[in-house]
């Protein structure tokens, strides 16, 4: 049997290679500022995209510039949001934090489905929302309760929560997206991507803070230009296309997983008891809900 055709064994690689990302965004810390991270990861991903999806794009032009504004709005929050705040929060959080969190999608998911659908939540599917939120909240206050009644929760671990939740809008809105195949669709995204990050990383040029990459900050723009931001999309469209969607998005679920393993084995991170409570937490809530479904 080729590679390509077993999905179990792609939608594993997936999902660690998104774990990945977030390991690269913590080694990233000193080499390469956020916002020259998020551009240059753009101008990567979309100089092999159009490699690939070149000519489709040209010709589904038409419906692209009939969209382009629905377009506009999607990159930026799906993608541009995304990724800036993603990186951003490595800056004040660790690895395995933002995996856990970022594990919490697919239950954010479910409840932005309900408040712009109506689509119907079940007992189950309630219980696990609540489930997870908590496993959230207990990462963020760091497993201390006085953190959690005043609020004083970790910068990152917030800037990492806004990132999953745009991310989240963006998925629950791709129930509208236009007739545009997959491949010219992502293109798209990525060239709005690119260029929304244009003016944050001027934001950041004028504060001062921007960093050029070194030899180091190459090599982690390199991963996450070619792996997360191309391979492992074209990967899960592939899981996607031989097992379904609802199976293949399941196994996001494994992101957390991958980065609870990877932070303390590549950064050396402390595995607390918090992270193990969240962990149980957040993938038990998740198993919940989708237990639940009808």
């Amino acid at each position: 049997m080729r590679l390509l055709d077993r999905p179990y064994l792609i939608l594993a690689a997936t999902t660690l290679i998104w774990a990945g990302n977030a390991i690269a965004s913590r080694l990233a810390v000193g080499h390469v500022s956020p916002m020259m991270l998020t551009c240059l990861r753009w101008v990567g991903t979309v100089i092999l995209v159009s490699i690939i999806a070149g000519p489709a794009f040209r010709r589904e032009w038409p419906a692209i510039r009939a969209h382009w504004k629905w377009l506009a709005v999607m990159g930026v929050i799906g993608f541009t949001g995304f990724n800036a705040a993603f990186y951003l929060a490595a800056l004040y959080t660790t690895a395995i934090n933002i995996g856990i969190i970022q594990g919490s999608i697919p239950v954010m998911v479910l409840a932005g489905a309900f408040l712009a659908y109506r689509t119907p939540i079940t007992g189950l599917q309630a219980i696990g929302i609540v489930v997870t939120i908590a496993g959230v909240a207990l990462l963020a206050a760091r497993g201390s309760l006085d953190l959690l009644l005043t609020l004083a929760f970790n910068f990152g671990d917030l800037l990492m929560l806004i990132a999953c939740l745009g991310y989240s809008a963006y998925t629950v809105a791709l129930r509208n997206r236009p007739a545009i195949s997959a491949q010219p669709f992502f293109l798209g995204l990525s060239l709005v991507a690119l260029i929304s990050s244009l003016p944050l990383l001027a934001i950041e040029v004028a504060h001062g803070s921007a960093q050029l990459p070194d030899l180091k900050g190459l090599a982690i723009i390199l991963y996450v230009a070619v792996l997360p931001g191309f391979v492992a999309q074209i990967l899960f469209m592939r899981g996607v296309e031989l097992i379904g969607p609802g199976r293949a998005g399941l196994w996001v679920n494994l992101v957390p997983v991958w980065a609870a393993i990877l932070g303390p084995l590549i950064l050396g991170e402390v595995f607390a008891w918090y992270h193990a409570a969240a962990l149980v937490l957040v993938l038990g809530g998740i198993a919940v809900a989708e237990g639940g479904r009808r």
